[in-house]
């Protein structure tokens, strides 16, 4: 952990046995989350996506986010903790998805509506429409791809067909069903109603 904190390596997976290994690369399923906490919505949403790609699911925790302060160790370490015995976690340092695909070429992003619509906003890439594109450009040559499930924005549920993509990266893209998977359930909600009680 703290070699990747330290920018020396670009991730570390922990395996549902407690072993870990550095650098390696998934070509299945990368379901990207703050795991904040990890719930049923990110497990359901992982086994969907792993029986669509034909791949086992990996999850990834990135200790950057383009909207969120960086994690501290302590708190890297207390999301980790909360695979343990289930699931395989990469952590990586990783936090735009040109990045991620150079760490896991090959793999399918498991992404919600949400981050969709984002990654295909040039305000996310400093209001340039060329630097994203030539992000978009850098997950294609990495062999990346995107499987997206739908979210429930306000009181619409939202899917891929509500993007705009642009023609050339639309390939890029499958949507997940709503009939396969849908779970109303934030790890925002779930940090509110835990604070509620």
């Amino acid at each position: 952990m703290a070699a990747l904190l330290a920018g020396h390596i670009g991730s570390v997976t922990y395996e549902p046995d407690g072993s870990s290994k550095t650098d390696s690369r998934s070509a299945g399923c990368i379901l990207s989350g703050s795991f904040d906490p990890w719930h049923d919505g990110h497990r359901k949403l992982a086994a969907v996506a792993s029986e669509i790609v034909g791949a086992p699911a990996t999850y990834e925790l990135s200790v950057t986010n383009v909207d969120k302060p960086r994690l501290s160790e302590d708190a890297v370490r207390n999301r980790v903790a909360q695979f343990a015995g289930s699931a395989a976690v990469s952590v990586s340092s990783a936090h735009l998805f040109s990045d991620k695909a150079r760490l896991f070429p090959g793999c399918t992003f498991v992404i919600g509506w949400d981050t969709m619509a984002r990654l295909v906003d040039p305000m996310y890439y400093g209001g340039d429409p060329v630097s994203m594109i030539l992000a978009l450009s850098r997950i294609r040559a990495n062999g990346c791809r995107f499987l997206v499930a739908g979210r429930l924005h306000g009181s619409e549920f939202k899917t891929l067909a509500d993007v705009s993509v642009p023609d050339a990266f639309a390939d890029m893209f499958s949507e997940i069903p709503e009939s396969a998977f849908r779970a109303d359930i934030s790890s925002t909600g779930l940090r509110q109603a835990t604070k509620a009680i």
